[in-house]
């Protein structure tokens, strides 16, 4: 049997955290809700199947957090490789995100962007509140799956995935 060290740990500093998450690779997605409002996520995930629940996070002191805290539902867009400058664009701060943007209003008032490789629109059945962030988990109610590889964000980049094994020979 090992013994457990219960001696305090002490998180690492915010900027040594951040280097260090820079490593893991995450999809990209923008996420709205009404008004139009919207951000490029990395935080998005699946969290159950039955029900269909998902999940993100928005840090609390973003421009976006006002609407997403009133939003009574939300769109999920699974952005394609070939989108980095839409996520660039949804990623700004101080701009109008919607400018020049294909969008249009869907079934929940939520805007829901064209030409994505995918997209769901969910109602938060949690808005919580985790560190300096809000953790949102929503009820799925509709989805779409489009056509498109992945775009991927890692170490500060977009970029596109490449499966295991592929080209090579």
């Amino acid at each position: 049997m090992t013994a457990v060290d219960d001696r305090p740990t002490t998180a690492p500093p915010a900027e040594l955290l951040r280097r260090t998450l820079r490593r893991h690779a995450g999809g990209v997605a923008v996420i709205t809700v009404p008004g139009p409002v919207g951000f490029t996520a990395t935080s998005f995930t699946s969290v159950s199947l039955e029900p269909a629940l998902v999940s993100f996070y928005v840090s609390a002191t973003a421009s976006s957090a006002p609407a997403v805290r009133a939003a009574e539902a939300f769109a999920v867009h699974l952005l394609a490789r070939d989108q980095e400058e839409l996520a660039s664009r949804f990623a700004r701060s101080g701009v109008d995100r919607f400018a020049g943007t294909d969008w249009r209003p869907g079934e929940l008032g939520v805007p829901l962007l064209a030409g994505v490789a995918g997209w769901l629109t969910a109602r938060p059945v949690l808005v919580q509140p985790v560190g300096d962030h809000l953790l949102v988990v929503g009820e799925v109610v509709a989805a779409e799956a489009g056509e498109g590889d992945p775009l991927v964000y890692h170490d500060g980049g977009f970029g596109g995935f490449l499966a295991a094994g592929a080209g090579r020979g």
